[in-house]
């Protein structure tokens, strides 16, 4: 179950369940038709909340978090998504071409980073790292550089600094690509488990194949 789906749905079975309901106040049961309107949004707000209670406990019991769990989690994953924005502003406006590769690699590890976790959540205990430092690490250092770089005026300090900066975002930039790998290690497990199933199959098969050719010889 999609945590949007698990949004959408309700809404979308709600609104007819809410029309039913005032029609049949205001035709059937003759009520006036304030009241058939006060009956109909109770009648859609109820369809609402079950619903949405019903996806949502599908959706935590698909991802084996309990609701606890999920509330931490989706808080932490919408703390981060200005962060996100901010980093990716900053980086996007750096005039700086020999490092253009590794800013864009950058952006596309921690937006891939951020998508994972939002639509599984449980792989969120494998970026806390990310979450908590490295994410605010970038922020920082980025929005440090198109700072010093926007200076009209740039002296050999200066010019320095901005090296030193460049230098420790290439470093973070390894960190968070180990980060990414970090999160996607269920799933590099699972299919070096899969390749490593496929190629004994092939050997076996193989075998077989050569120890039937020399039986017909």
């Amino acid at each position: 179950m999609n945590r949007f789906l698990a949004d959408v749905v309700p809404m979308l079975v709600a609104g007819p369940i809410a029309l039913l309901v005032g029609l049949i106040s205001l035709f059937a049961l003759n009520q006036s038709f304030m009241i058939s309107v006060v009956f109909s949004l109770v009648g859609g707000g109820l369809t609402y909340w079950l619903g949405s209670l019903y996806f949502t406990s599908r959706f935590l019991k698909k991802h084996q978090l309990t609701r606890k769990e999920y509330q931490y989690i989706k808080k932490n994953i919408d703390e981060a998504k200005p962060k996100i924005w901010r980093v990716q502003k900053a980086l996007i406006s750096v005039r700086h071409l020999s490092s253009f590769k590794q800013r864009k690699d950058m952006i596309k590890m921690i937006r891939k980073i951020y998508s994972l976790t939002k639509k599984e959540p449980k792989r969120f205990y494998k970026a806390e790292s990310f979450y908590y430092s490295h994410l605010d690490s970038a922020t920082e250092l980025a929005e440090k550089y198109v700072f010093l770089a926007q200076q009209p005026r740039k002296n050999k300090e200066l010019e320095l600094s901005l090296t030193e900066t460049r230098k420790t975002l290439k470093d973070l930039t390894k960190t968070i690509e180990k980060d990414l790998y970090k999160v996607l290690s269920d799933d590099i497990d699972t299919l070096n488990f899969e390749l490593d199933v496929a190629k004994q199959a092939i050997k076996t098969r193989k075998e077989s194949q050569i120890e039937e050719s020399r039986r017909l010889k």
